[in-house]
């Protein structure tokens, strides 16, 4: 197994004195290659087939500790946290179970940040996060993971660009009318005017926001940051505003009577809480917390991104989950508990309400709840068009140039482009009901698959880089929380299955409710036949082999691209370029089989990583 110098770095020549050459690696431990990033990380040892290290990110290096914070604070702080509290409530039976349900939201966050975190730590110049993720997790068979989980990241990115990406499995368990957060902030911008909006009004507005929201991030990559971090600040201000209301409710300065009647007894109602409700409220915590991996999207852009990720990704978590426990106790101090379970209302629209009456004060606090949803929907545009861009990269996306050039104004353009014309076609196209629904909760069992497959994806990653004798990484979780983590992914992924407390036609549409899950098993399905058929029917009717060529592009970006040889030239090209795509004409290296048992006896290593010095070579050896 062999390392290398980022393709920048590495001076030409010809290959003559190259040993032995693996040309397409069929062993456990894969044939790694090393690349150094430009964010002051270590070297990312990865499998050759994968998508090369940006020496130099042409999205630059603007995310910095501020940014790292307010990055997931304001993908997880949006309309959820005022509407969801009743829900919860109504499912846990009481106050006290649900602060429980809370705490336990924050602790399922922390060990899957803790996943991200490792995985980050292996790969900490590769930005994307669970695509790079799986695509080294699983290269075998040759570019399935990495070609599934693009073709379903693409045809589903309207669901997580709609802002409700965290919101889906709340639907599966509960007879709710479902909203995302372009039509809450248009429904509250709406409201702030006075009237109701007819539906083409609501459609409009949310058009309209979301269209702002992505031309905010198409022309400047590091502006775009600054105006999602001062969003970000407002909308913690937003919610200290309400907590800090809540402990004036509970001071007794206010119109509110008796605002401690609720946590007299806060265990009271638990006896009635149901198996279908505890597991709709626990949906509900988790989700309300997505987002808190966020900023492990640009990992690239972030110097030294395993510290800084460790710290800032988890004091935002910790942050978002304190305000989330204050908001909370500003909620049931002014709002009696039976009233919270019965309205229809939101839990934010009735504390107003209780504190505020119908004043004017009310539709500046709408407002702001409007703009929590413009800043939500910011922040998951930037982490999802991350993720594409890295799809684009691996070379399993027709037009690569289209998703990885960032040219002309140094940010992923084409991703932004596919995002926005999916979400404007799902907010016109998709009537309000049982359609709308219907496909927001199509990413339901995709994500929960590869997310299973993301956790499980620990042990077989480390168990592959044990056998090519890498470096041990910077971070990694301990054995319980990824246990934990597993188990919690194979409950996500099992639950949408269980029936309503009503029948298998209660749920929330008027048809079966397992109808979203049926069809998102089969878009998996629907994506593993057409790998089959695009790397291997299709290849050996029209006799060609699929080989990755490494590509440059302006702005320093690099991509890897497929190219259809013929079998007639497919020696020629096997002796001219390397497993990762590059001419071999243009670099001096040295490649070793990865067999960690193959080590010659006169090989010098290194005490730490088995790495010997060459001074014939450009490169070191890993033997």
């Amino acid at each position: 197994m062999a390392w290398r110098r980022p393709y920048s770095e590495r001076p030409t020549g010809s290959s003559e004195g190259n040993e032995s050459q693996a040309k397409h690696p069929a062993t456990a431990g894969g044939t790694y290659i090393s690349e150094k990033g430009g964010n002051d990380a270590p070297a990312t040892y990865q499998d050759a087939s994968g998508a090369p290290v940006e020496s130099n990110s042409p999205l630059g290096y603007s995310v910095g500790p501020v940014t790292i914070t307010l990055l997931n604070i304001t993908m997880m702080i949006g309309a959820g946290i005022y509407s969801t509290p009743s829900s919860i409530l109504s499912g846990t039976g009481s106050i006290g179970v649900s602060f429980v349900y809370w705490t336990l939201g924050y602790l399922i966050c922390l060990t899957s940040g803790s996943v991200y975190l490792e995985y980050t730590a292996y790969f900490p110049s590769r930005s994307g996060s669970e695509v790079v993720f799986l695509e080294q997790t699983y290269p075998n068979p040759r570019y399935l993971f990495p070609t599934t989980f693009a073709v379903q990241s693409v045809i589903l990115s309207y669901g997580s660009a709609n802002a409700t990406g965290k919101y889906f499995l709340e639907s599966a368990f509960a007879p709710c009318t479902k909203t995302d957060y372009k039509t809450v902030m248009a429904k509250y911008l709406i409201a702030i005017s006075g009237h109701t909006g007819t539906n083409w009004q609501i459609k409009g507005t949310a058009l309209a926001c979301y269209t702002i929201a992505t031309l905010t991030l198409v022309f400047n990559t590091k502006y775009a940051y600054w105006f999602s971090n001062a969003v970000g600040i407002v909308k913690i201000c937003t919610l200290l505003f309400v907590i800090v209301t809540g402990f004036v409710v509970l001071g007794g300065n206010t119109k509110v009577e008796n605002p401690k009647l609720n946590f007299q007894d806060a265990w009271s109602g638990s006896s009635t809480a149901s198996a279908y409700g505890l597991t709709t409220a626990l949906y509900r915590i988790i989700f309300s917390y997505g987002g808190y991996n966020n900023a492990f999207n640009v990992a690239n852009e972030v110097k030294n991104p395993v510290r800084s990720l460790k710290i800032y990704a988890t004091t935002a978590l910790t942050v978002v989950y304190v305000l989330y426990m204050f908001a909370n106790v500003a909620f049931f101090a002014a709002i009696p508990q039976d009233e919270i379970k019965a309205s229809d209302l939101t839990t934010a629209g009735l504390f107003f309400e209780k504190v505020f009456g119908n004043s004017g004060a009310v539709r500046g606090l709408n407002f702001l709840i409007a703009l929590a949803s413009f800043g939500n929907m910011i922040a998951v545009i930037i982490g999802l068009s991350r993720r594409i861009r890295e799809c684009g990269r691996q070379g399993v996306l027709p037009w690569t140039t289209f998703w990885v050039s960032t040219k002309p104004f140094g940010t992923t353009l084409g991703p932004y482009a596919v995002i926005w014309s999916l979400t404007a076609l799902m907010i016109l196209a998709i009537p309000a009901g049982d359609a709308f629904t219907f496909v927001n909760d199509l990413n339901i069992i995709p994500n929960a698959a590869f997310n299973l497959a993301m956790a499980v994806g620990i042990y077989i990653i480390r168990w592959r880089r044990k056998k090519a004798n890498l470096p041990e990484p910077e971070f990694k979780a301990w054995h319980i929380v990824i246990i934990f983590n597993i188990l919690v992914q194979m409950y996500l992924l099992v639950m949408p299955w269980y029936p309503p407390a009503g029948g298998q036609y209660a749920g929330d549409v008027s048809f079966w409710y397992g109808t979203s899950a049926v069809t998102g098993l089969a878009i998996l399905i629907m994506c593993g036949t057409y790998y089959w058929f695009w790397a291997f029917l299709i290849p050996k009717w029209k006799g060609y082999k699929l080989r990755q060529e490494l590509i440059h592009l302006e702005g320093g970006a690099q991509s890897n691209q497929l190219r259809k040889v013929p079998i007639a030239e497919l020696e020629e090209w096997d002796l001219t370029h390397d497993e990762a795509g590059c001419r071999i004409d243009s670099v001096q290296q040295v490649r070793i089989q990865t067999k960690s048992d193959d080590r010659s006896s006169d090989t010098d290593q290194s005490s730490d990583h088995g790495v010997k010095k060459n001074p014939n070579t450009v490169s070191d050896t890993l033997v």
